[in-house]
C-alpha cells in the first residue's frame, strides 16, 4: 500500500491568488503617473521587491534562511559591469558585450554557485546553511575588495550602454519599467512554482524533511532548485541594481546588510506567500522613507521598533494578519 500525505498549506497560502497579484501590479503600474518626480524611490522599492521574493523562493517555500544573498546580487551586478567596461572585459570576448548578454552570464554564474553551494551545504541540518552563507557573502566581498578587476575597493563606474528596446537605460522611466518587469517576472515564476510539484515537494521538505524522504522526495535536490532559481533572478535584480546606481563598491553592495534587508522584507511581509515579500519591501521602503523624513535623527530606532514589533505580533509577516483575520471573518459568519 502506497502512503499518501497533502503537503502542508504554506504560510498565508490564500493570501497567494492571482486577483491579488493582479491588484499590485496595477498599483506599480500607475505609480509614474502619479508620483513621476520620485522615480529615485519607485525604482529602488520594485528593484528590492524582486530581490525579497527572489529570496522566498529558498527563503520561504524552502525554508532555507539565506543571510549572503548579497553575494549574489554582486555577482550579476559585477558581471554585466565588467563585462560592459572595455577596459575590463577579458580579451578573448573580444570587446564589451551588451548590457543584457553581460546579464545572462552572471545569472548563469550565480546559478554554478548556488548548485555547487547548495549541493554541499544542504546535506547538513540545522544552522549550518545560513552560516555558510554569510561566510561565502564574505569571501565573495574580499575577493572584489582585494582585485584590480572588479575594481578593488574603489568599485566600479558603469560605461555607457547602448540603447535596450529604444530605452535610454540611464534614465529612470526606463529603469522604473525593467524592474517592474522584473517583479512580474519573480511573481510569475512564484505562481508557477506554488502549482507545480515542485512547490508541493518544497512544503513538504520544509514541514518534515524525514516525511518528505519517506515519501521518495529528495530533500537535497528540491533545495539545491529552489536555490538555483533564487540565485538565478536575485542575479538578474543585481544587473538592473547597477544600472540604477551606475556606480558602486564592495562596501556598500557585498555587505551583511544588503542580505539581512532582503531577508527582513520577505520574513515581515510574509515568507512563503506570493506577494508578501513585494508588500514587505514596499511597506518598508515608505515607512523608512517616511521616517527619515519626519523623524530625522530617531528614524532608525523607530524603524527598529517597527520590526521588533512585527516579528514579536506577526510571526507570520503582514500577509498572516490578512489571513487570520479572514479566517476569523468566515468563522464568525
Amino acid at each position: 500500500m502506497t502512503a499518501s500525505v497533502t503537503p502542508a498549506r504554506p504560510r498565508a497560502l490564500t493570501f497567494g491568488n492571482v486577483w491579488i497579484s493582479l491588484a499590485l501590479i496595477a498599483v506599480m503600474a500607475v505609480y509614474p503617473l502619479l508620483f513621476g518626480k520620485s522615480m529615485n524611490f519607485g525604482v529602488s522599492t520594485l528593484i528590492f521587491a524582486g530581490l525579497a521574493m527572489s529570496w522566498n523562493l529558498l527563503g520561504g517555500w524552502a525554508g532555507q534562511t539565506s543571510l549572503g544573498h548579497a553575494a549574489l546580487l554582486g555577482i550579476g551586478a559585477y558581471t554585466m559591469t565588467i563585462l560592459a567596461t572595455p577596459e575590463r572585459v577579458p580579451a578573448f570576448l573580444g570587446g564589451p558585450l551588451a548590457p543584457w548578454w553581460g546579464a545572462l552570464i552572471g545569472m548563469a554564474l550565480a546559478a554554478l554557485l548556488a548548485l555547487v553551494w547548495g549541493s554541499l551545504t544542504f546535506r547538513l541540518r540545522g544552522s549550518y546553511f545560513t552560516l555558510s552563507t554569510i561566510a561565502v557573502a564574505l569571501v565573495i566581498r574580499l575577493v572584489a575588495i582585494n582585485s584590480d578587476w572588479t575594481g578593488g575597493s574603489e568599485g566600479l563606474f558603469m560605461p555607457e550602454l547602448p540603447r535596450f528596446l529604444g530605452l535610454d537605460l540611464f534614465d529612470r522611466q526606463a529603469e522604473y519599467w525593467l524592474a517592474f518587469a522584473f517583479v512580474i517576472l519573480t511573481l510569475i515564476i512564484t505562481h508557477a512554482v506554488r502549482r507545480s510539484r515542485l512547490g508541493y515537494a518544497l512544503q513538504a521538505v520544509r514541514e518534515d524533511e524525514d516525511g518528505a524522504r519517506a515519501l521518495g522526495i529528495d530533500p537535497t535536490r528540491m533545495k539545491v532548485i529552489a536555490f538555483v532559481i533564487s540565485a538565478v533572478l536575485t542575479a538578474l535584480g543585481g544587473s538592473l541594481y547597477a544600472i540604477y546606481l551606475q556606480a558602486f563598491e564592495p562596501h556598500t553592495l557585498l555587505e551583511l546588510p544588503i542580505s539581512v534587508q532582503i531577508a527582513l522584507m520577505a520574513i515581515i511581509g510574509g515568507r512563503g506567500s506570493i506577494q508578501g515579500p513585494a508588500i514587505g519591501a514596499i511597506l518598508l521602503a515608505v515607512f523608512g522613507e517616511v521616517f527619515r523624513t519626519v523623524f530625522a535623527n530617531a528614524n532608525l530606532l523607530i524603524y527598529g521598533v517597527l520590526i521588533l514589533a512585527v516579528t514579536l505580533y506577526a510571526p507570520d509577516g503582514i500577509t498572516g494578519l490578512f489571513t487570520r483575520g479572514g479566517r476569523k471573518l468566515g468563522t464568525a459568519r
